[in-house]
């Protein structure tokens, strides 16, 4: 009988996830299940806890990886903060944030929305006045916008939203590992990623981290949480105390994962880290210029780790992607949404942003272009 794994090609993934996976994370991954509840699991648990809180920049208890990917995340924060009729503002300028407010609709919540261009930041101007008219419950952004290729300035916007005294949800399913995140510094109440991106781990976990109003909003619920699967209500009792009381089966091999992934970020040093990814963002600039191609993003709100590279006149989005999986084993996204065929989106994320990659990147894309 042929076995289909057999038939995987090793495939250099530079689009905007899942990123290229460390050795030494896919070791990990190998090692021998144990129980959900074994002390040898738990001491892990604790492990990932304080290697989160570093990497995020914050002391908060609250802060554990969700069973699923960034949209269990995502969904993690809303189906926790929102109660039916409470007024949200969600912060778009691209898919994702789009995709908050159909997640907060489906709650119930009443929710406005500041829709700024697709590849350009949201801006202070933008807000002050929406947050200023109205007394908003919760307000939410996308740290690092992955369909355009916009970081968002959170440090700029923070000041307004905690003068707001709304609760404060960033996504930062992209940004965690690539860029630094200062959550207590920047007045950030739930914030949620996925290992996916910058850890250089395969999909199937979503750090998650509250803040102390955070859980507070959660513990003085009118209503139960509408999620029994995300209720963190219920699962900090299995993430913390001596006694820990059984939710749902912790996923073991993917928490091995990502145990392995923050410790060799936390081992090289976050900073080193970060500056890899700019540098790799640079490299692929110096790159793309021999090439006459240019990226979407006004320069001073880029996005390190996924770069959204205008596609020339008379060049085949489709074409090009085709051929560089099928002849090269490259793989970048296209656009999304108005930019589907205007785009292709070059991730540099985590054991991808290797300069190695992107040579071999720009010798494929000189032989087809």
């Amino acid at each position: 009988m042929n076995n289909l794994l057999n038939t995987i090609n090793e495939t250099l993934l530079m689009g905007p996830g899942p990123s290229s996976v460390a050795p030494t994370v896919y070791s990990s991954i190998g090692k021998s299940t144990i129980g959900h509840l074994d002390p040898k699991f738990i001491e892990i648990m604790d492990a990932i806890k304080l290697q989160l809180q570093t990497l995020m920049g914050t002391k908060n208890e609250l802060t554990i990886p969700i069973s699923g990917t960034g949209s269990a995340g995502m969904e993690t924060c809303f189906v926790n903060l929102i109660e039916h009729g409470e007024e949200v503002l969600i912060l778009s300028n691209g898919v994702f944030g789009g995709r908050m407010i159909d997640v907060c609709e489906r709650l119930g919540a009443n929710v406005d929305s500041i829709n700024q261009k697709w590849g350009e930041p949201i801006t202070t101007d933008m807000i002050s006045e929406k947050i200023n008219s109205k007394k908003y419950d919760l307000i939410a952004i996308v740290h690092a916008e992955t369909s355009t290729g916009v970081l968002n300035p959170i440090k700029e916007l923070a000041p307004l939203i905690k003068e707001s005294n709304a609760l404060f949800v960033v996504d930062a399913v992209t940004s965690l590992g690539g860029v630094e995140i200062c959550m207590d510094d920047w007045g950030i109440d739930a914030l949620y990623s996925g290992t996916q991106k910058c850890l250089s781990c395969p999909p199937g976990l979503s750090p998650v981290s509250f803040s102390e109003r955070a859980v507070n909003k959660l513990m003085n619920r009118k209503s139960k949480v509408p999620n029994w699967y995300l209720d963190l209500s219920m699962i900090a009792n299995y993430w913390s105390g001596k006694q820990r009381a059984y939710h749902h089966t912790a996923p073991i091999n993917m928490v091995y994962a990502l145990y392995q992934a923050l410790f060799d970020i936390i081992e090289e040093g976050p900073k080193k880290t970060f500056q890899k990814h700019a540098d790799a963002h640079q490299y692929l600039l110096q790159k793309l210029e021999e090439l006459n191609l240019e990226l979407l993003v006004e320069k001073k709100y880029r996005l390190p780790m996924l770069n959204a590279i205008k596609i020339p006149a008379g060049i085949s989005d489709m074409d090009v992607r085709s051929s560089l999986l099928n002849d090269y084993n490259i793989e970048i996204g296209g656009g999304l949404g108005n930019l589907a065929g205007n785009v292709w989106r070059v991730g540099l994320m985590g054991h991808t942003a290797r300069n190695e990659n992107i040579d071999r990147l720009f010798n494929a894309l000189s032989s087809i272009l």
